[in-house]
């Protein structure tokens, strides 16, 4: 008998989950092996050093794709709460498409959409995860440098 943990995660039938179903096609089309958490969540790995990211779809009249990851605050991002939910709201206002906040310890950052019928969802994916990760690094960047920066593409 093979052990239950070691068999793939297929996804779900089109009907249950129409959008996480597209989402998952394009993370195969793209190389990425997807997988579906706990919370139904699809999770994947992207990047050199690898990050953890994911993509929570909410279907219904208006399908919304949340692409987002969370990274552990530390160096050189000061102890300081205040400083760092500043700096926060200094770079979500700046930005078009992405957020970024702090929960529990944690630097949040997403980007979401409305996903509507005809768009190119594999184009739009690929933004967002560029986004999220380049936001990420900008993030960190601007304590590095001891003043903030947006990011080069104002976030779009």
């Amino acid at each position: 008998m093979t052990d239950p943990t070691a068999l793939p995660n297929f996804p779900p039938p089109p009907d249950e989950h129409p959008l996480r179903g597209r989402v998952l096609d394009v993370c195969e089309d793209l190389g990425i092996l997807p997988s579906i958490d706990s919370d139904g969540d699809v999770a994947f790995t992207v990047g050199d050093p690898p990050q953890q990211l994911f993509v929570r779809c909410f279907d219904g009249e208006v399908p919304v794709m949340r692409v987002f990851g969370q990274w552990q605050l530390g160096a050189p991002v000061p102890d300081d709460a205040l400083a760092r939910l500043e700096r926060c709201n200094d770079f979500t206002l700046q930005l078009n498409v992405a957020k970024v906040g702090i929960a529990g310890g944690n630097l949040i950052a997403t980007c979401e959409h409305v996903v509507l019928p005809g768009v190119d969802l594999s184009a739009l994916f690929q933004l967002s995860v560029d986004l999220v990760v380049q936001v990420v690094g900008a993030f960190y960047g601007s304590w590095d440098q001891g003043r903030h920066e947006a990011p080069e593409d104002g976030g779009q």
